[in-house]
């Protein structure tokens, strides 16, 4: 027979047998015990067995050094996974998450622009994007806006940022057939200032309030959206610093007033003191 074909249908499209020779036994890799420099080294080149657990190590890590070599570890398997996430770009978008800053936000642009990733993989790095507020090119973000999947679709909203060109096509999935598509969409369109959204963000706010929807609400707020805010900080801890935060952005008198109230309650001394 003559070489062997790739299995485009395996996950990373590399038959088991090629991974090594029958005769060679590979020393087993420890990551924990590699010192930083080791670890990096490992992963580009490792094998289906070690890469996701060499890839997890420098997450845990937090190790921006490591950057290049998770890069490097996507690439190696660019064009699979149509059908199933490929646990090796997995593992490695992951740790990307997990490491952040702007060379991990740019890794993780270049991975989805480039389809590096595909199918549930590119799925899971759109998410990661949103995470580390990626800046996604303009026409990467109009194809994920028209994505079949969804998922894909509510997390480029998220992306959209402040692009004139994608405020048609946000405006066209606020009647999507997906309610996380649609809340994402409003959401988009109130960050940029579009006050149509503000009747929808409005009822959220009130009835179903969340930090996304908080954070899209000051650019399109009225003195209703100001009051719900104020009652956010007293009555919902968890999210208190996001409705503060977005009573301050609002330019609206009624808003400052609401702040000066919540300093002076915040500055007051305890009864019992």
């Amino acid at each position: 027979m003559g070489e062997r074909q790739l299995d485009l249908i395996s996950a990373t499209g590399i038959p088991p047998e090629s991974h090594a020779e029958p005769h060679v036994r590979q020393p087993e890799l420890v990551p924990a015990d590699l010192d930083d420099a080791a670890l990096i080294a490992a992963i580009p080149l490792a094998g289906i067995a070690a890469a996701p657990a060499l890839a997890a190590e420098a997450g845990r890590r937090r190790l921006l050094a490591a950057v290049p070599a998770l890069e490097q570890l996507c690439l190696r398997f660019a064009g699979f996974g149509l059908e199933r996430a490929v646990p090796e770009q997995v593992a490695a978008l992951q740790a990307l998450a997990l490491i952040g800053g702007p060379e991990s936000a740019q890794t993780v642009a270049r991975l989805i622009t480039r389809s590096i990733v595909q199918g549930p993989t590119r799925k899971l790095a759109v998410g990661i994007a949103v995470r580390l507020s990626s800046a996604l090119p303009a026409a990467t973000v109009m194809a994920l806006l028209r994505d079949a999947d969804p998922d894909v679709r509510a997390d480029a909203c998220r992306c959209a940022g402040a692009r004139p060109a994608a405020i048609p096509v946000l405006l066209d999935l606020t009647d999507d057939s997906d309610g996380n598509v649609r809340v994402s969409a409003f959401c988009a369109l109130g960050r940029l200032g579009r006050r149509e959204a503000r009747p929808v963000l409005a009822r959220l706010l009130r009835d179903a309030p969340s930090q996304e929807i908080i954070e899209a609400v000051p650019r399109i707020a009225d003195e209703d959206c100001v009051i719900v805010l104020g009652r956010i900080v007293r009555t919902l801890p968890a999210l208190a610093d996001a409705a503060r935060a977005a009573l301050e952005l609002i330019d609206h008198p009624r808003a400052r007033q609401v702040v000066a109230a919540l300093a002076a309650e915040h500055n007051q001394p305890d009864a019992g003191e």
